[in-house]
């Protein structure tokens, strides 16, 4: 592969004050976030939608795959949309694993609400993050890794015997690993040591702030997984990039702190981050003292690699 002129992430919500998940998304907020990432250093990405009714997240998918057409199209654009992330609405629902995601809006996996989530996407479906033991049959995995769409597992909480089926089924990635789970787990049976064995079929992407996984932690974990079997993510949201302050997730309101932080009113789990791309690969050059080689493989190659884009 040859080298390539700025960093991909694959889950990035908004950032800059503006929100991918706004039920209204304009050109004019879309073509700004763009100019943003491309300012960052993130020349491709994948808009990130998360958990909403099946009919809120239509809409939006129609919105954002017009948009990326568009973006698509323009030859000038400082950053490009590679395609979407659809993280949910086949989530669990359970306290911890949910996340910061609604979970009046979680639900098990219904192929037809799937099928008419991918026809909104008109195409621009790349990449879903969904918890196996909500799709026990793999119907869900099945239908979209016919249609060339990875899959990931993310804020769930299968058994090994689970984990394993949706593998054999297509399930390639594990979405940002030591989050998205409650912050007390059982000592050895647990989603992350259930992953860890599971290594050497799983690739996963990784949130590099410093707060979402200590550092020690994010450096051991890409050490035992193998540097061609992580992506660094940001999972940005709205907040990325701008001072402390109340910003916007959807239907909710997020409070960042003075560490840059979006966590829940209650304190009990991060909303995402406020980190950029870039910001992360200053973090894991500085504080990590990562190479170039590195930093190529998990903030840029391997998500090509993955998406079975060959070049760019």
């Amino acid at each position: 592969m040859s080298r390539i002129d700025g960093w991909v992430d694959l889950q990035i919500n908004g950032l800059g004050g503006i929100d991918f998940n706004q039920k209204e998304l304009s050109e004019k907020d879309w073509n700004r976030a763009v100019e943003l990432l491309g300012l960052d250093g993130t020349k491709f990405f994948l808009p990130t939608l998360i958990t909403d009714s099946i009919e809120s997240l239509c809409s939006k998918l129609r919105t954002l795959a017009t948009l990326c057409e568009a973006n698509h199209r323009d030859p000038s654009a400082q950053s490009k949309a590679l395609g979407i992330h659809l993280e949910g609405p086949f989530l669990s629902c359970e306290s911890g694993y949910i996340g910061a995601h609604p979970p009046q809006h979680a639900i098990a996996m219904d192929l037809d609400q799937l099928k008419r989530l991918y026809d909104a996407a008109g195409g621009w479906l790349k990449l879903v993050t969904l918890a196996p033991e909500y799709d026990p049959k793999c119907q869900g995995v099945d239908f979209l890794v016919q249609r060339d769409v990875m899959v990931a597992a993310g804020h769930c909480n299968p058994s090994i015997g689970q984990l394993l089926h949706a593998i054999d089924s297509g399930l390639s990635l594990f979405t940002h690993l030591g989050n998205a789970c409650p912050p007390m787990l059982p000592r050895h049976d647990n989603i992350i040591q259930r992953v860890l064995a599971l290594r050497e079929h799983l690739r996963v992407t990784l949130i590099a702030d410093g707060h979402h996984l200590p550092l020690w932690l994010l450096k051991s974990w890409v050490d035992w997984f193998g540097e061609d079997n992580v992506a660094i993510i940001s999972d940005a949201i709205s907040a990325a990039g701008l001072e402390p302050g109340v910003y916007q997730l959807g239907d909710r309101q997020v409070a960042v702190g003075t560490d840059g932080v979006p966590r829940s009113q209650d304190r009990s789990h991060f909303v995402g981050s406020g980190a950029t791309l870039g910001r992360m690969r200053a973090i894991c050059q500085a504080e990590l003292g990562w190479n170039e080689q590195r930093i190529e493989k998990v903030f840029r190659n391997n998500a090509f690699r993955w998406l079975g884009i060959a070049d760019k």
